[in-house]
């Protein structure tokens, strides 16, 4: 899943960035609104984690900007109020969510899990495919019910191509959703990554190689 935070309190924004990262989410971080409109007119977010009170560009802008645009992203809106018309107006600007600052970190990774599932095309829960049984909600593995234990790269690269159900995946598209933009496109690291989970899976093997291509299970 790509999700891009943005807070203008860079201490909090890194502290949730790097949370979210352990959660095998790939992560983007912009300290203000324009740098947010920025990064989402060339990347294409599951979730934007977007604070109302931004410099230089407004949170309740960003958000009107980008309904506008019909982006397909998830906003969770965060702000210093709880206040139920504070939560009324920024639902009412086209956010999917609305969490009250200071929050339970483990309520922010349910809830921008949760808009993940609706931004993607509906899916069971636990996805099953070829012997492989992968439960997202609980991070279990299972190949014939035997228990696979993988890295959160691992994981999360099993999950896309899961999720693809049988489609072919390019290296891009998993550097795209398993790692974020300080990445280097030109780096061996899918092919790494393919190589041990693999190895992991066992035989008979599972995932195919389509050259120049991508990968598919």
């Amino acid at each position: 899943m790509r999700v891009l935070v943005v807070e203008d309190e860079r201490v909090l924004a890194d502290a949730i960035a790097t949370g979210l990262r352990r959660e095998a989410m790939a992560v983007d971080v912009a300290y203000d609104g324009g740098g947010a409109l920025e990064r989402t007119s060339y990347i294409d977010y599951d979730v934007i984690v977007l604070d109302r009170d931004l410099p230089v560009v407004h949170g309740d802008e960003v958000c009107r900007r980008l309904v506008e645009q019909r982006s397909a992203s998830r906003i969770l809106m965060l702000t210093a109020s709880g206040d139920v018309d504070d939560k009324v107006e920024g639902l009412g600007l086209g956010a999917d969510d609305y969490l009250a600052k200071p929050f339970v970190f483990i309520e922010l990774v349910a809830r921008i899990r949760a808009l993940g599932r609706r931004s993607a095309p509906p899916l069971p829960p636990v996805l099953e495919r070829a012997g492989i049984r992968l439960d997202p909600g609980k991070r279990l593995v299972e190949r014939d019910g035997k228990e696979i234990v993988l890295t959160k790269k691992e994981f999360a690269v099993l999950e896309e191509l899961m999720r693809a159900e049988g489609a072919v995946v390019s290296q891009e598209d998993l550097l795209d959703k398993a790692w974020d933009e300080n990445i280097d496109p030109f780096t061996n690291v899918v092919r790494v990554t393919m190589m041990t989970l693999r190895k992991k899976l066992g035989e008979p093997q599972v995932i195919e190689t389509v050259p120049g291509v991508g990968y598919k299970l």
